[in-house]
């Protein structure tokens, strides 16, 4: 680095700060803009306490109902069923993404595949369908928008006093003129940002199993707000009234950080055309009549069963096997109607990952859109963890029905009249559900890097367009 840059460099820094400090405006609306980034954290934080506590309670209520309950037939429990509860990552506080919007709760019953239900948005108010006040929110929308304002008048003001033409007349070079202002509103952007930064922080260092999402979350959000600082001083460099700056890059945020993030869904759900949940319904109980009724004993398919059954044992009624034909039944069509659940499921995935393509090729014209994907990844709040919380859960779901039919199978007498009851200890053998959350180098692949390389590539093209500017604002000068 030069002595001239080493020196001009900094001097105009100095000098855009007192700038700013002399604008009570926006002395008072960054303050504010702290303030409310402060009350988000406290806000999200005292939130996601209560969400965790209330599932971890109504999780264990529903536990001790499972284990409390009285000798039964194992076909009755089956049916009796078990609640599951999807826990929140302690990241979630940051970026809630889809969670208020997805079910949180299975329940978990033989024969049926219930989709997650009890959203904080069916059980809220239409507020919340505008937005929640989160750090995630005040980052990605409100700060931009003040350093839009912060910034817009940066060069373009100077450009119309004549104070910009006597700077590069005295021999300071555009391009340090440039990185000067970029480097005082960079430092400003990361003050606003530090309270959701410096909450980043304590996570990492309070939680260590997501210290990595929570520092590359950090990396992404400050790699964000330096690109609207970027894109702001480059354009008040480039338009000749602060005016018209400003027009620009207000209306370049309304695109890029309101209107293209709510209309790409939309759009990606009318191109990908997913079929309704009635329509789903449906579409399974076609099949599953196609399939059989492992209820029916005169069903074609289970008789045919019940033929294999009595070879495999080598006997020749029913009556004669060593285990309860009953549970075998009941375990070959849970079996079965599970197989036509998974198909449907992964089959839906597919659509939403078609929907979510669509979204994500936006983030080429709208950073928010590229920084949304990572923050809500890493947060554990993206749809890709609540596809995982409803694979977990049928998993779970198909493991413990079909160990209840074992138990109809072996401990149910085989000559039984059909309402034997067993002992209620077999039911604290039952699995408690778990849910680990993704591995951070799977999430990094998936989200944050792609989020990084878009995120990157706008930065790099800002820095050519810098040059550009740079070399024109000395041509106009001389």
């Amino acid at each position: 680095m030069s002595a001239s840059l080493t020196q001009a460099l900094p001097a105009i820094a100095r000098g855009e700060w007192r700038a700013m400090l002399r604008n009570q405006v926006a002395v008072a609306a960054g303050i504010l803009m702290l303030a409310l980034t402060l009350a988000a954290i406290l806000v999200s934080q005292e939130r996601l306490g209560a969400v965790n506590a209330e599932r971890a309670r109504f999780q264990s209520t529903a536990d001790e109902q499972w284990h409390n309950q009285p000798d039964r037939h194992p076909h009755r429990v089956v049916h009796y069923g078990h609640y599951v509860f999807r826990p929140l990552s302690p990241l979630a506080f940051f970026d809630f993404g889809v969670d208020p919007f997805t079910g949180n709760t299975l329940f978990l019953e033989g024969h049926r595949q219930n989709s997650a239900n009890f959203s904080d948005a069916g059980q809220s108010s239409v507020l919340l369908r505008f937005g929640q006040l989160t750090p995630a929110f005040v980052l990605q929308v409100l700060t931009p928008l003040l350093i839009v304002f912060l910034a817009f008048g940066s060069v373009a003001r100077e450009r119309e006093r004549g104070q910009l033409r006597l700077q590069i007349v005295q021999g300071i070079p555009g391009a340090t003129l440039l990185l000067g202002k970029l480097a005082a509103h960079a430092g400003v952007a990361l003050l606003l940002g530090a309270p959701a930064f410096i909450a980043l922080v304590a996570i990492a260092a309070m939680h260590p199993a997501v210290a990595l999402e929570a520092l590359t979350m950090l990396a992404g959000y400050a790699l964000y707000l330096l690109l609207w600082v970027a894109a702001a001083v480059l354009v008040s460099s480039s338009l000749p009234r602060a005016r018209d700056a400003l027009l620009a890059l207000v209306a370049c945020w309304i695109v890029t950080a309101i209107l293209l993030p709510r209309v790409m869904p939309d759009f990606a759900a009318d191109d990908v055309g997913r079929p309704s949940r009635i329509e789903t319904e449906v579409a399974i109980h076609e099949r599953l009549a196609a399939i059989g009724d492992s209820h029916n004993p005169n069903d074609p398919y289970f008789n045919a069963f019940r033929a294999r059954t009595l070879e495999k044992y080598g006997v020749q009624r029913v009556e004669d096997l060593p285990v309860n034909y009953g549970g075998l039944l009941m375990a070959e069509g849970e079996r079965m109607t599970s197989e036509l659940f998974d198909e449907f499921m992964r089959a839906d995935f597919a659509r939403q990952r078609q929907e979510n393509a669509i979204v994500h090729s936006a983030s080429l014209f709208s950073p928010v859109i590229a920084l949304r994907r990572m923050s809500t990844a890493l947060a554990g709040t993206n749809l890709d963890s609540h596809a995982r919380f409803l694979v977990e859960g049928e998993r779970y779901r198909y493991a413990f029905v079909q160990a209840l039919n074992g138990l109809h199978a072996n401990v149910v007498s085989p000559q039984g009249a059909g309402d034997e009851r067993i002992d209620k200890a077999h039911w604290d053998e039952t699995p408690r559900f778990g849910y680990p959350p993704a591995p951070y180098a799977e999430v990094a692949q998936r989200h944050a890097w792609p989020a990084f390389a878009v995120l990157g590539g706008w930065l790099l093209a800002l820095c050519f367009a810098g040059q550009l500017i740079a070399k024109r604002l000395e041509r106009k000068a001389k």
